[in-house]
């Protein structure tokens, strides 16, 4: 099974999908003479450098309306997953030949998501000589590993709450920033596609480890009881999307095993969260959650938090079996 992520594909799906909301919350001037509702994503511009010999595509171009006025300019947006040597010749390059195809205004902007190198991105391109400035071409950047993500809890933005994900975040933080993506998401209200594209990116962006995902399960239980709620809906929804693929793969490496295997590890997740809150349990009680089933798992899961004592659980279990 690939488990190469797709960045480039995640980011230009989340901005082409909130693209107002990313604007607004990242260049917010831009929206004074921008008129929303008239924007058109334009076909897949693809140039050939005749220099290099290599193909690259822009990843994304929106046609849009200056307000108030018949005429229109372009956003071009770039995703950048890796640092690259001479980039900004190459931003340089699109501009000129998406000026030159359509005879409008240009507006660039990068979107940087590596995680490597921390030192601030080139944001112009410029030819010159001692007597002569040629060229000074500047484009906008959005260097996410130089923001803090502090800074966008309260934004009621959906692209705040995705990308928050990718932001500078400190390794003891991880889980305590995938927790707060998914509280402010909660708060968004947004319909069930859009809240699954920005969980599912927030989730593989910061996919936690076992220790992380209990702190995470506390993080979830100093919320507010709606918001506590909301973000369960999106875990146990996430733990349904894991056992399928358990399933999956299963069909490949055997049914039964699969299937067990992912039952195993989600049982094993729900074990010690509870230990981690009520502290050690009864072996028999221990083995009865290890042989609960995927609805059951799942009942379990959001029924953590009302767990005040090990009689608390004991009653839940024994109303399984009634």
């Amino acid at each position: 099974m690939n488990n190469v992520i797709d960045h480039d594909r995640l980011f230009k799906e989340l901005i082409s999908t909130f693209f107002v909301e990313f604007i607004q919350l990242f260049f917010p001037e831009i929206i004074n003479y921008l008129e929303p509702n008239q924007i058109t994503f334009l076909d897949k511009e693809v140039f050939t450098d005749v220099t290099e010999g290599e193909k690259y595509e822009s990843d994304l171009v929106a046609q849009v309306q200056f307000r108030g006025q018949s005429s229109f300019f372009l956003i071009h947006l770039e995703a950048q997953s890796s640092s690259q040597p001479e980039f900004n010749r190459r931003m340089f390059t699109y501009f000129a030949r998406l000026h030159q195809k359509f005879a409008l205004p240009v507006y660039p902007i990068v979107i940087f998501s590596y995680d490597r190198p921390q030192k601030e991105a080139i944001r112009q391109y410029k030819i010159e000589f001692p007597d002569l400035k040629v060229l000074e071409f500047n484009y906008q950047v959005v260097q996410l590993n130089r923001l803090n993500w502090r800074d966008f809890l309260n934004q009621d933005n959906p692209v705040a709450a995705a990308l928050m994900a990718k932001m500078k975040i400190a390794a003891r933080d991880r889980a305590k920033v995938k927790a707060q993506c998914l509280r402010l998401l909660v708060t968004l209200r947004l319909d069930a596609a859009r809240m699954q594209l920005i969980s599912g990116f927030v989730d593989t962006y910061l996919n936690l480890n076992s220790s992380e995902e209990i702190e995470f399960q506390q993080e979830i239980s100093t919320f507010i009881q709606p918001e506590q709620e909301g973000v369960m809906q999106i875990t146990t929804s996430w733990m349904r999307r894991g056992l399928e693929q358990g399933l999956e793969q299963g069909l490949e490496q055997g049914l039964e095993r699969g299937l067990e295997r992912g039952l195993a590890r989600e049982r094993n997740l729900i074990v010690r969260l509870i230990k981690r809150k009520l502290g050690d349990i009864d072996v028999d009680i221990e083995s009865r959650i290890m042989t609960l089933n995927i609805d059951d798992l799942e009942r379990a899961g959001e029924a953590l938090f009302d767990f005040s004592t090990v009689e608390d659980l004991t009653n839940w279990l024994n109303a399984l079996d009634a």
